[in-house]
């Protein structure tokens, strides 16, 4: 597959600088802005360099300290006091000097400048008007997700969408975060516009027409514009959760068939960050011929019997929410099974028996969900599991949230119901009010999407936030405040750009 073997190129804008002003000399050998951005071959390396941000280790979002920053301040997610950074997040002691933010937000523009690169460079090229579309589109896409992180993130930030071309450009005002939430939208909407519904088996990867609707369905979600995101959502999904063609999405039978490198981009996928182990050998490099494209989360979770960081641990508030209802058969929610590893009769852990390891924070449970759990202790350091941006069990929920908060709470049962058979739990009792089945959809959120970096912002576009927090067991609740909804603008960018001021608070 395409997205899974290429390997990332990095663009820089060149100059030469001439001998004289009679001479001025390209060497054909040489990659300059001169002689690229000419080919398809071209804009699929400029592309390739623009999803491969994702999950750079340490600015990407998907990467291995993204995975912490956007999980570890939820109350269902604790990250111990190893590293210092990651720490301050999930206690909620950081400041604008934390660094792990700031190499995030350094990874969202780095992001947004190549997708800028490639809709300029397309739209000047003589490319066909096919691939104009598709590329220009494309990089739509990736553009409208990292501004959709900016928004709920940092909130208020730039809006950049074309290549600086002298230095006062960089030093761009920040928007007022509707308007970081209407940059994501339009984006959303031209991609979903110029994208194809699929792609030839060796470019499965490469975002979709469904992925960009339904990232769009969900902005809209977040901006409460409830009958946008059900236009949205009626084009993935029939009224009773299977899918509106010409999409052919689903839920795989198991769940666990979402987190296990064998099983990627399923037919309940809609878009997901490519992870391989190729390239370099040094996960840790950055962007140098050193870096492997796999990612190191796997390690950073593991216990350390099987040589693993044992950087994180579920809460107990998690850990009690699964056991809340039993399933059929009398076990617990089956996804508890893929998600969470506790002391029950027969458990296992990388084939090891639990009770080998030993459960060093005090909480009842280790995290199972994208772990290679399945595997020896070997098969954990470089991880190539993608890692799932947007899935259909998402869509289905939100498309059932969207209908409740517009007082449809019968029509949003068959989607909930889809949700909750795949774990095996009953069909709900009919006659929910529009209070109760918000509940439901609340309840079900944590279970599905526990270490899917959702928790926290589904808390806090819900409004309960601070009193979720704070009904925890999540160690450093007692230091959460209002202000810790966003992250504060880094203090690298106040430093240099004087036109940025601190988010509320900070």
């Amino acid at each position: 597959m395409i997205m899974k073997r290429i390997l990332y190129a990095s663009f820089l804008a060149l100059s030469l600088v001439a001998c004289t002003k009679e001479l001025e000399q390209v060497s054909p050998n040489s990659i300059v802005e001169t002689n690229f951005w000419k080919t398809d071959a071209d804009f699929m390396s400029g592309l390739a360099a623009t999803y491969k941000v994702f999950h750079d280790v340490n600015n990407g979002y998907f990467g291995v300290r993204g995975i912490e920053l956007s999980n570890g301040r939820g109350d269902d997610f604790f990250i111990r006091n190893d590293v210092k950074d990651l720490y301050q997040l999930s206690t909620f002691t950081n400041n604008a000097t934390t660094g792990t933010p700031s190499g995030i937000f350094t990874g969202f523009y780095t992001g947004i400048f190549r997708a800028n690169q490639v809709i300029e460079k397309a739209s000047q090229s003589s490319l066909s008007d096919e691939a104009k579309t598709q590329f220009i589109a494309e990089a739509q896409f990736l553009r409208g997700l990292n501004y959709f992180l900016l928004a709920i993130n940092f909130g208020s930030v730039p809006i950049i969408t074309t290549v600086p071309t002298e230095r006062s450009q960089y030093f761009v005002t920040q928007s007022p975060e509707p308007e970081v939430w209407a940059q994501a939208i339009s984006d959303f909407q031209a991609a979903a516009a110029g994208l194809p519904t699929t792609y030839p088996a060796a470019s499965v990867g490469r975002a979709t027409k469904g992925a960009a609707i339904g990232m769009l369905g969900k902005a809209y979600v977040y901006q409460k514009n409830w009958v946008e995101a059900e236009k949205a959502f009626k084009q993935l999904a029939q009224p009773n959760g299977t899918a509106q063609a010409p999409y052919t999405y689903d839920l795989m039978p198991k769940f666990e068939d979402n987190f296990s490198k064998s099983t990627d981009n399923n037919m309940e996928s809609l878009f997901e960050i490519q992870n391989q182990n190729v390239g370099g050998s040094q996960p840790w490099a950055g962007e140098n011929a050193n870096e492997s494209l796999g990612v190191t989360t796997a390690q950073e979770f593991a216990p350390t019997e099987v040589a693993g960081w044992f950087e994180v641990s579920p809460t107990d508030k998690l850990f009690n929410e699964f056991k809340k209802e039993k399933a059929a058969g009398g076990r617990f929610d089956y996804r508890m099974y893929s998600t969470l590893v506790w002391n029950y009769d027969s458990a296992m852990y990388y084939n090891r028996p639990f009770k080998s390891f030993k459960l060093v924070f005090g909480y009842s449970s280790l995290i199972r969900k994208y772990q290679n759990w399945h595997e020896n202790d070997e098969g954990i350091f470089i991880s190539e599991i993608n890692e799932k941006v947007l899935r259909y069990a998402d869509v289905l929920l939100l498309y059932a949230e969207t209908l409740t908060m517009q007082g449809r709470t019968t029509d949003a049962y068959p989607l909930v119901n889809r949700i909750r058979a795949r774990a095996k739990l009953a069909s709900l009792a009919t006659g929910f009010t529009a209070e109760q089945m918000m509940a439901e959809i609340r309840h079900q959120r944590m279970l599905e999407f526990f270490r899917e970096g959702q928790r926290f912002y589904d808390l806090k576009r819900w409004g309960l936030l601070e009193q979720e927090v704070k009904n925890s067991d999540k160690v450093g609740k007692e230091f959460f405040s209002s202000k810790f909804a966003y992250f504060p603008i880094p203090q690298g960018e106040l430093n240099t750009n004087p036109n940025m001021k601190q988010n509320a608070g900070w």
